[in-house]
C-alpha cells in the first residue's frame, strides 16, 4: 500500500455493487461482505437480482445489484445510498443512479461503456454522467475487460471464460479502497474452485491485478478505513435468511429428540431452504422435492402423523395452494412448520421482490374456524431463532405454525453468532407418557391437557394407542366423528383457546428507546433494522421516540395492550396497506393507530421514514 496516499476513517459505509446478471455481483459482494464481517466489522446485505432468468445483455432488466453495508457499531440495514458503486455497464449505472451518494465514488469498466452499450442502456447522448445529472461524483475509469482479458492471456481460457473473472478485478479494486486483505477471497475462491485449479488461478490472478491497479494507479482521492468494534465473545458465521431458517430448523430436530423432514416445492425465494436442509442427510434430516405444493404439504403432514417433525416451505402463491391441507392439520391437530418467504403479489407478481403482503392470508387464509400461531422473523440472523421457536410451539402445542419470513431477511446476511444449544429453550412434545396416571385406559386421539387444551401426541406404534385422523369433526369426548351442532361449538372454542394460551409462553413485548416519550413506533417482521435507524435518527433530531417490534403475530404477547396503550401516538409502519394495523384494531378496542405503508417491493427508505415519523410526531 501506498503510504503517502491519504487514509479516511468512516464508522460506516454504503457499497453497491452492480452489473448484468452474468457479471458475478451476487458473489462479489457476497465475498466481500464476508471479507468485512472477518475483519471484525458489522454488516448488513440487500441482493437485488431481476425476476428474470437471463434478460437480453446490457439491458435495464437485466440489471443485478447487491448492496452492503458495513459498519463499526451495529449495522442493522444495507443502507439507504451508496458510498462506492462498482457499475459494470451502463445499464447498471442508470438503474443506480438513485441509490447514489452526492460525493460518492463510482468505479466503470470503459471496456462497457461504447456506443453500443448505452444504446442498448436507453441513454440518448454519448455522455451517460452528464445526463444522468451525477456532476459530484467521482468516477474512477478502468478498462476492466481488456485489463483482465491481457492478464490471462497464458492461463488457456477462452475469451468468455476469461471475462467470467472481471468481478474478481472489481472485488480486488474495492479491497484496495477500502484497506482489506485480499487472503480471505484467496482462500474462499480456492474453496469454491478447488476442484478447477485453471479457474481458480484465473480468479485469484484477477482479484490481485484489480488490487494492484488500485495502488499502481491512485485509483481513489483516499482510502477508506472502517473502524471495527470488539464483537461479544463467541463463533461468529456470515449468514443469510434462509440458511438461518434451515439452521434453525435442525437445532429444533435435535432439541426435540425427532427427525426432521421437509417436503417441498421450489419457490422463489424459499427454495434456498430446502437445498440447504438437503445437505445435512448426516443429520437425519430428510427432504423430499414434490410435484407440487399441495403434494409437498400433505407429505409433511404425513410424516408428522408418523412422528416426525415436519415442514414444508412456499412462498405467498404456495401458501394459498396448501391452504387446505393446512386445514387439515388444524382439524388433525397435527404439528406443522410452514415457511412463508414473502414476496411482491399478488399472483407471481414480483418473484424477487419484498414485501409483507401476506399477513392476512397466514392468519386467516382458510376455510372454517381454523386458527394458528404465526410468526415472523426479524433479521436474517435471527430467522434461526423464530424457525426454532415456530418448531417448539407446533410439536408442544400440536398444531401447525406458519413463520413469516421475506425476501428482504431470506436473501440478505448478516453476522450470526452461534448460539449453544444449552442456551435454548427446551422443547418437551405432548406425548401419550405424558397422561395423568390411569388415563391411558380408555384412551382418545382427542383426549387433551385440560389447562393447555393441547391433546396428547401418540406415535403409530406405540403399543395400546392404535388411531386415526381425519378431516371431520370429531366429539370432544369420544373422538369419534361428529355433526352435532353444540359439540362443533365447543370444538371450534377448545382449539382457539389452545392457541390463545401460547401467549403464556411468548417472551413478552419489549421497547427500545426513550421510555418517557409519547410516540412508539410499531412494526413487525423484516421491517426491524430499518425502523430500528429510522428510530434513532429521529432521535438525534431531538425528539423522543420509542420502537416496539413484534416477531410473535398470533397469538400476541401478553403484555401487548398495555405496552400500546401507555403512548399517546402510536405509529404503524409496514410493507403492505395496514394489515397488522387492521389486526391491532380488531383484538384492541378503541385502538386507533396512525400508519405509515409502503409497498414498493423495495426496503424501506430511511430518509422518508424519518421525514414522515417527524410530522406525525408533530401534528
Amino acid at each position: 500500500m501506498d503510504e503517502q496516499k491519504a487514509v479516511k476513517t468512516l464508522k460506516d459505509i454504503v457499497i453497491r455493487f452492480s452489473g448484468d446478471s452474468g457479471d458475478g455481483m451476487q458473489l462479489t459482494g457476497t465475498i466481500f461482505s464476508d471479507l468485512s464481517a472477518m475483519t471484525g466489522n458489522t454488516i448488513s446485505t440487500l441482493p437485488d437480482f431481476p425476476a428474470e432468468i437471463r434478460a437480453p445483455q446490457g439491458t435495464l432488466s437485466g440489471v443485478s445489484g447487491y448492496q452492503v453495508q458495513i459498519g463499526s457499531r451495529s449495522v442493522r440495514t444495507p443502507g439507504e445510498n451508496a458510498d462506492i458503486l462498482v457499475a459494470m455497464n451502463p445499464a447498471a449505472l442508470k438503474v443506480s443512479v438513485k441509490y447514489l451518494k452526492k460525493d460518492s465514488i463510482i468505479i466503470i469498466d470503459t471496456d462497457s461503456f461504447t456506443t453500443n452499450d448505452l444504446r442498448k442502456a436507453e441513454f440518448q447522448t454519448e455522455d451517460p454522467f452528464e445526463e444522468l445529472g451525477l456532476k459530484t461524483q467521482q468516477v474512477i475509469p478502468a478498462p476492466i475487460s481488456s485489463i483482465v482479458k491481457e492478464g490471462l492471456k497464458d492461463f488457456g481460457l477462452d475469451a468468455k471464460s476469461a471475462l467470467r473473472c472481471k468481478n474478481m478485478f472489481a472485488l480486488g479494486l474495492i479491497c484496495w479502497i477500502c484497506d482489506r486483505p485480499l487472503g480471505p477471497a484467496e482462500q474462499f475462491l480456492d474453496r469454491k474452485f478447488g476442484k478447477k485449479p485453471q479457474l481458480r488461478d484465473a480468479n485469484i490472478a484477477s482479484l490481485n491485478h484489480g488490487f494492484d491497479f488500485g495502488a499502481n494507479t491512485h485509483a481513489s482521492a483516499s482510502i477508506f478505513r472502517i473502524e471495527t468494534q470488539k464483537p461479544v465473545p463467541g463463533r461468529y458465521l456470515d449468514i443469510n435468511g434462509n440458511k438461518a431458517t434451515a439452521y434453525g430448523l435442525i437445532a429444533a430436530s435435535e432439541q426435540a429428540g425427532l427427525e426432521l423432514f421437509l417436503g417441498s416445492y421450489p419457490i422463489t425465494p424459499a427454495t434456498d431452504i430446502l437445498h440447504e436442509l438437503a445437505k445435512h442427510k448426516a443429520l437425519g434430516v430428510k427432504t423430499v422435492q414434490a410435484e407440487d405444493e399441495i403434494a409437498g404439504i400433505c407429505t409433511a403432514i404425513g410424516a408428522s402423523f408418523a412422528g416426525d417433525l415436519a415442514v414444508t416451505t412456499t412462498s405467498g402463491p404456495g401458501l394459498a395452494l396448501k391452504s387446505e391441507a393446512i386445514g387439515l392439520a388444524v382439524m388433525a391437530e397435527l404439528p406443522l412448520v410452514i415457511i412463508d418467504v414473502q414476496r411482491g403479489g399478488p399472483s407471481t407478481g414480483l418473484p424477487t421482490k419484498s414485501e409483507q403482503t401476506d399477513l392476512m392470508q397466514a392468519l386467516y387464509g382458510r376455510n372454517g374456524e381454523a386458527p394458528i400461531p404465526v410468526l415472523a422473523a426479524t433479521t436474517p440472523d435471527t430467522c434461526f431463532l423464530y424457525a426454532y421457536w415456530a418448531a417448539k410451539i407446533a410439536v408442544e402445542h400440536m398444531t401447525p405454525v406458519i413463520l413469516l419470513t421475506d425476501t428482504f431477511v431470506a436473501n440478505g446476511s448478516s453476522a450470526w453468532r452461534i448460539p449453544d444449544l444449552h442456551d435454548l429453550p427446551k422443547i418437551e412434545p405432548n406425548y401419550v407418557s405424558k397422561l395423568p396416571e390411569g388415563a391411558a385406559e380408555g384412551w382418545r386421539p382427542y383426549f387433551r391437557n385440560p389447562e393447555t387444551k393441547v391433546r396428547y401426541w401418540a406415535v403409530p406404534g406405540t403399543p395400546g394407542f392404535e388411531h386415526r385422523l381425519g378431516g371431520l369433526e370429531k366429539n370432544f369426548t369420544t373422538s369419534a366423528i361428529s355433526t352435532d351442532a353444540a359439540n362443533h361449538a365447543l370444538m371450534v372454542k377448545t382449539r382457539q383457546e389452545k392457541i390463545d394460551y401460547i401467549s403464556n409462553e411468548i417472551p413478552l413485548l419489549e421497547v427500545e428507546g426513550d421510555q418517557d416519550a409519547d410516540t412508539l413506533i410499531v412494526g413487525w417482521g423484516g421491517t426491524y433494522g430499518h425502523l430500528y435507524e429510522a428510530s434513532h435518527k429521529v432521535r438525534e433530531q431531538g425528539y423522543k421516540i420509542a420502537h416496539a417490534h413484534f416477531a410473535f403475530i398470533n397469538p400476541l404477547p401478553k403484555n401487548t395492550e398495555e405496552v400500546l396503550r401507555r403512548y399517546k401516538k402510536v405509529i404503524i409502519a409496514e410493507q403492505n396497506t395496514g394489515m397488522f394495523a387492521r389486526h391491532l384494531r380488531g383484538l384492541i378496542d378503541n385502538f386507533v393507530p396512525h400508519q405509515y405503508n409502503e409497498v414498493t417491493g423495495q426496503p424501506f427508505s430511511l430518509s422518508h421514514l424519518v421525514e414522515e415519523f417527524i410530522k406525525l410526531i408533530e401534528e
